[in-house]
């Protein structure tokens, strides 16, 4: 019940949902290139992105100082069936912008 409701609780919320979709579109990114891509000041997204790794939908990789997000390879079918989903909500994503020189 509890891996459940913290599932739930990440989808609970607009931002998360649109980071979800947007890294399902454009793959691996970096911080800064949410950030900017999606016009949100570092400490609002480094908060999602936690709860996003936290209920097990992101991964992180870290190179040096960098940190890059990803949707899990190894997701369990709820959390594929509930990216399905969002997918499936047809949303109006910012375009990618790169702004990592690395």
């Amino acid at each position: 019940m509890d891996k459940f409701l913290n599932i739930i609780g990440a989808l609970n919320d607009e931002s998360r949902v649109l980071i979800l979709a947007f890294l399902a579109q454009n793959g691996e990114l970096c911080v800064c290139d949410l950030q900017n891509s999606l016009n949100m000041i570092q400490s609002r997204l480094s908060r999602h992105l936690k709860i996003l790794k936290d209920s097990g939908f992101l991964e992180v990789r870290r190179k040096g100082t960098w940190a890059y997000y990803k949707i899990m390879e190894d997701l369990s079918l709820f959390h594929i069936q509930c990216l399905e989903t969002i997918k499936e909500l047809n949303l109006s994503l910012p375009s990618l912008k790169k702004s990592c020189k690395n």
